[in-house]
C-alpha cells in the first residue's frame, strides 16, 4: 500500500504517462539545474561544412538529447528546461561554433532513430550518452569522445543476492531496447531474462515496483536514478564494459567533426567540462574522472 501511494504521488507530480517520469524525479532534478554559462565566439568556425551552414541558414542550431537521464540529460516536465552533463557539454560546443543557448533547439530524440535524425539533418549534432562503436561509425560520424562510462547494475538498496553481473542467472534484468547494454546483457554468459522498455525511467519504475531485479546502463545513467531515489535505490559500482561517449553528426562532415573536436580540447583545458561535472554527475557523490582524449580520425 505504502508503494503504490508513492509511484501515485510521483504520476500526479511528474506525470507518469509521459517519457522521463519516474517517481520522486521533477524535485529533484529542478535543484540541481546548474548555471553555468560559455563564452560564445563571434567569427566562424566550421566554413564547408553543410551542417554548419544550415545551423547559420536558420540562426540556430538543432541538438539531439535524451529527456529522461537525470543529471546527463533531462528535460523537466514542468518548465520544459533542460539539465544534465550531456546538456551542459552540448552548450558548449554550441557557444564554440557560436551560438548561445538563445540560439539551440532542443529536440528529444529517441535510441532507436538517433542514426536516422542524423542522416536526414533532423538534428546538427546528437550528444546523449551515445556510443563510439565501428557498426555506427558506418551511418554517421563521431567527434570526442567526452566521457568514459560503463555499463553496470541499479538494483533495490536491500538487494544482497546481485553483487555483479555474473549474479544475474534467473533474474529479470530492464535495459532500453537497442542500446548497448541491451545487446550485451542479452549474452548467454549472464542468463537473465531481459525486459526491454523505450526509456530508462519505465526501467527504474518497474525496479521499484519489484516488476524487475535490476537495470542495467551506463554507469552515468544508473547514479542519477540512484541520486533521485536516495535511500531506496544504489548503483553496485562495478562496470563491466567500457562506453567512449561520442558527438554524432552526419558522415564525412569532417569540417564540423575537427570543430566540435576543437570545441571539447578547448572547454575541458579552460575547466569547464570539469565545472559541468561537478555540477551535474558530481551531485551524485562520484569524483571525476580524467576527461578522455579525443581520437580523431
Amino acid at each position: 500500500m505504502l508503494l503504490s501511494s508513492l509511484v501515485l504521488g510521483g504520476c500526479l507530480l511528474g506525470g507518469c504517462g509521459r517519457e522521463g517520469s519516474v517517481p520522486g524525479s521533477v524535485g529533484a532534478l529542478t535543484a540541481t539545474a546548474p548555471r553555468l554559462e560559455y563564452a560564445v565566439r563571434k567569427s566562424p568556425h566550421a566554413i564547408g561544412s553543410k551542417g554548419y551552414s544550415r545551423a547559420l541558414a536558420k540562426n540556430t542550431i538543432t541538438i539531439g538529447v535524451k529527456s529522461d537521464h537525470p543529471f546527463m540529460g533531462f528535460e523537466d516536465p514542468v518548465t520544459g528546461q533542460r539539465s544534465g552533463f550531456d546538456v551542459e557539454i552540448a552548450k558548449m560546443i554550441a557557444a564554440y561554433l557560436g551560438f548561445g543557448p538563445d540560439r539551440i533547439e532542443w529536440r528529444t530524440v529517441a535510441p532507436q532513430v538517433r542514426e536516422i535524425s542524423i542522416a536526414k539533418g533532423d538534428v546538427d549534432l546528437y550528444v546523449g550518452a551515445y556510443t563510439i562503436n565501428s557498426e555506427r561509425k558506418k551511418q554517421v560520424s563521431f567527434a570526442g569522445p567526452y566521457y568514459l562510462g560503463g555499463q553496470d547494475l541499479l538494483v533495490d538498496k536491500e538487494n544482497r543476492s546481485i553483487r555483479g553481473p555474473h549474479d544475474l542467472r534467473g533474474k529479470k534484468v530492464c535495459t532500453v531496447t537497442g542500446s548497448t547494454p541491451f545487446q550485451r546483457i542479452r549474452r548467454p554468459e549472464f542468463g537473465t531474462t531481459v525486459v526491454s522498455h523505450d526509456s530508462y525511467a519505465h526501467c527504474v519504475q518497474d525496479l521499484i515496483m519489484n516488476v524487475v531485479d535490476a537495470v542495467t546502463a551506463d554507469d552515468t545513467i544508473l547514479k542519477g536514478y540512484a541520486a533521485q531515489n536516495q535511500g531506496r535505490l544504489r548503483v553496485l559500482g562495478r562496470p563491466f564494459s567500457e562506453e567512449a561517449y561520442g558527438v554524432g553528426l552526419a558522415r564525412r562532415d569532417t569540417v564540423l567533426r575537427d570543430a566540435v573536436n576543437d570545441a571539447l580540447e578547448h572547454h575541458v583545458r579552460n575547466g569547464d567540462w570539469l565545472r559541468a561535472y561537478r555540477a551535474t554527475l558530481g551531485r551524485s557523490g562520484a569524483p571525476a574522472p580524467a576527461p578522455p582524449p579525443v581520437r580523431r580520425y
